[in-house]
C-alpha cells in the first residue's frame, strides 16, 4: 500500500536526519598534537637557531602555527602575528611549550598555538548549517508528506462528512465523487449507490403520495354533484309539501346534505393544500362585506351581529366565508346555543368575536384544536374529520390574519384578526 511505504519512508529519513547530528555531536573534531611533528619542528629550529629567518620559519608543511622566544622570553619568530608570544599568555590558552635544545642545552622556548577556539567557532558553524538544512528538509518533508495524507485520506474523509450532511438533510441530487484511484473508492462508490437507491425510493414515494391526493381529490370533488343534487331536490319538495312531518323530514335530510357537503368540502380543501393548490388571492374589501358573509353562513338564523366598524379589509371573500361558515357551523354543531358576533378594531387588525354559551372545551385541549385531524373530547357522537379549524387556521395565516380560541365564564369565543389595509 503507497501510504505504508510512505510511512516507512518517512520514519527512514527523520531517523537519518537525527543520527547524522548525533555523530556530529559525538565525534566532533578530535584536536591532538602530531608529536612526530613538534619534535621535527623543535629540531630544525635549533639546528638553525643562529640563523633563523622570522619571515621564513622552518616546518611549514605541517600546517601549525607555532612562536619561537629565546630564554630571555623575547621574540625569535613567529608563523604569524596575533599569536601569544609570552609563556603567560601560552598557559592561559593552554598552547603547547617544549623547550630548543642545541647540545643539550636549551635555547629558547617552542609554543605551538593552541587553536582549539577556532575550530570549535567552525564546527558550530558548519553545525549550525547543517542543522538548519536538516531542519528545513524535515520540516518540507513532512509539509509533503501531510498534504500527501491529507489528499489520500483526510479530503476523502471530508468529502464523506459532507456527503452524509447532504443524505442527512433530504438532498439526494448531490453525487460523492471520487478519484478511481483512491484506496476508498469501492468503499465510497457504495454509499453513492445507496444514495441513488433512496433518491428512487423517495421518489417512488412521493409519486405514491401524489397519486393518493390526487385521487382524494378527484372522488371528494366527483361526490359534491350528487350531493348538490339531493340539496337542489330536497330544497324543492320542502317548497311543495303541504305535510309538516314531511317538510321536517326533507329539512333533515337538507340539513345532513350539507353536512355530507362541508365534509367533502374540508377533505378536498386539505388535500389542495398538501398539493399546494389552494390559492388564496387576497384583495382590498370593504369591512361591510362581513355583514352578509355572516349572515349568508347562518343557517340556523341565531346570530346576533353587532355594529361592525367601517375600514377596508385585506382579505379573499370566498376563502373568508369558508372561514366564517365553518366557525357557525361548529358552534351550532358543540354548542348548539345562539351566537353572539362582535366586532372591534385593534391596532391593524379588524377583530370579529363568534361567542356561543356552550360549555366550550377543556383548557389544555384550545392550543390543539388548530392541529390537523384533532377533535376535542366533546365532539363524540358527532360527525367530523378534525380538518375545518385546520383549514381556517391555513386561510387566515395566508391573507396575513389569524384566528384564536378561547373559553370564557359564559361560553366559548373564536377571534377572526382581519389585516387592515
Amino acid at each position: 500500500m503507497n501510504i505504508k511505504r510512505v510511512t516507512i519512508l518517512a520514519i527512514i529519513i527523520l531517523l537519518v536526519g537525527i543520527s547524522v547530528i548525533f555523530y556530529i555531536f559525538r565525534y566532533t573534531y578530535k584536536v591532538s598534537i602530531d608529536t612526530v611533528a613538534v619534535n621535527d619542528i623543535a629540531q630544525s629550529l635549533a639546528e638553525q637557531w643562529g640563523n633563523l629567518d622570522k619571515s621564513n620559519l622552518p616546518c611549514p608543511q605541517y600546517g601549525l602555527d607555532y612562536v619561537v622566544i629565546d630564554n630571555s622570553g623575547s621574540l625569535v619568530g613567529a608563523t604569524k602575528s596575533g599569536l601569544n608570544e609570552d609563556i603567560n599568555a601560552a598557559i592561559s590558552n593552554r598552547d603547547t611549550i617544549v623547550d630548543i635544545k642545541l647540545n643539550d642545552k636549551v635555547t629558547g622556548k617552542l609554543i605551538i598555538y593552541n587553536n582549539t577556539n577556532e575550530l570549535w567557532e567552525k564546527y558550530k558553524n558548519n553545525l549550525l548549517v547543517f542543522s538548519a538544512a536538516t531542519t528545513i528538509f524535515i520540516i518540507l518533508f513532512c509539509v509533503v508528506y501531510a498534504a500527501y495524507l491529507d489528499k489520500l485520506i483526510f479530503r476523502p474523509f471530508r468529502k464523506l462528512r459532507a456527503f452524509a450532511r447532504h443524505v442527512a438533510e433530504g438532498n439526494l441530487d448531490v453525487p460523492l465523487q471520487m478519484d478511481r484511484g483512491n484506496m476508498f473508492g469501492a468503499f465510497t462508490e457504495s454509499f453513492d449507490l445507496m444514495r441513488e437507491e433512496l433518491s428512487k425510493a423517495r421518489e417512488g414515494e412521493r409519486i405514491a403520495n401524489q397519486s393518493k391526493k390526487e385521487l382524494v381529490a378527484s372522488l371528494s370533488h366527483d361526490i359534491k354533484t350528487p350531493v348538490a343534487s339531493i340539496k337542489a331536490v330536497s330544497e324543492v319538495m320542502i317548497l311543495k309539501s303541504d305535510n309538516e312531518e314531511s317538510k321536517r323530514q326533507l329539512e333533515v335530510i337538507n340539513s345532513k346534505a350539507d353536512q355530507i357537503n362541508t365534509l367533502i368540502t374540508n377533505m378536498f380543501n386539505a388535500t389542495l393544500e398538501e398539493l399546494q393548490e389552494l390559492n388564496v388571492t387576497v384583495t382590498e374589501q370593504p369591512s361591510g362585506i362581513l355583514y352578509d358573509l355572516i349572515r349568508n353562513a347562518d343557517y340556523d338564523n341565531r346570530a346576533a351581529i353587532s355594529h361592525i366598524p367601517e375600514c377596508i379589509v385585506l382579505t379573499d371573500k370566498l376563502r373568508l366565508l369558508q372561514v366564517v361558515d365553518n366557525i357557525i357551523s361548529n358552534s351550532y354543531k358543540y354548542a348548539d346555543t345562539p351566537i353572539g358576533v362582535m366586532a372591534d378594531i385593534k391596532g391593524q387588525y379588524l377583530q370579529i368575536e363568534f361567542k356561543d354559551y356552550g360549555s366550550g372545551v377543556s383548557s389544555d385541549e384550545v392550543a390543539l384544536l388548530f392541529n390537523k385531524f384533532y377533535r376535542a373530547k366533546n365532539s363524540a357522537g358527532k360527525s367530523g374529520t378534525g380538518l375545518g379549524l385546520y383549514i381556517s387556521k391555513y386561510l387566515m395565516n395566508k391573507m396575513s390574519g389569524d384566528i384564536e380560541c378561547k373559553n370564557v365564564k359564559s361560553g366559548f369565543i373564536v377571534v377572526l384578526k382581519i389585516l387592515i389595509a
